[in-house]
């Protein structure tokens, strides 16, 4: 969500530095994805950003596209600040999924037999459970590990931290749930 709204806050400002005749030339770029009577009604970048989200040309995990439109109308400092943007964001994507994967190996530390009530609780289905126990047989830690992975698949930007400890509380696993919250704090502390 917050990445979203970092997305639009960009876009935004890549709308007030263009000039009428930069969206023209954008707008005639993008003649084959967007159709002619769309094209017309689009009369600011805003809308022109809008309709290309809309047909996920640009999306938070792809701004190619906006780079290559920025490049063909020679705004290759606007160009530079969407470059600038998807790199910065897939470092914060890479710090929370380190802060995740260090969450997750607490937890397989320290949570014991009752790991299906915790798996449960974070939404994964007893199908998916009994997958991963068929094929990590003797390995529970590994079970553990491989039902949270696809808890965080699931739920993708919805798998966070707090939302581990809640589940740990929720279940009573106390004592996890502060070892998990130190860890991380004192993590968030050094880096």
């Amino acid at each position: 969500m917050e990445s979203a709204m970092e997305l639009h806050i960009l876009l935004l400002k890549i709308s007030d530095s263009l000039s009428q005749k930069e969206l023209e030339d954008m707008k005639f770029l993008c003649q084959g994805p967007i159709v002619r009577k769309k094209m017309e009604s689009i009369t600011s970048p805003i809308h022109l950003f809008r309709q290309l989200q809309e047909l996920v040309l640009i999306s938070e995990d792809d701004l190619s596209f906006l780079v290559k439109l920025l490049n063909n109308i020679k705004r290759y400092d606007l160009a530079q600040e969407v470059e600038n943007f998807q790199g910065a964001t897939a470092q914060g994507d890479a710090a929370a999924r380190d802060h995740l994967d260090q969450a997750f190996d607490i937890i397989c530390d320290n949570v014991g037999k009752e790991w299906k009530r915790l798996i449960r609780i974070l939404g994964v289905s007893d199908v998916i459970m009994d997958r991963v126990i068929d094929a990590n047989r003797y390995d529970m830690r590994e079970q553990l590990m491989q039902c949270l992975r696809e808890w965080k698949k699931m739920k993708k930007d919805g798998a966070t931290i707090s939302v581990l400890v809640k589940a740990l509380e929720d279940c009573r696993m106390r004592l996890v749930s502060e070892k998990l919250s130190t860890a991380i704090n004192l993590s968030h502390g050094t880096s």
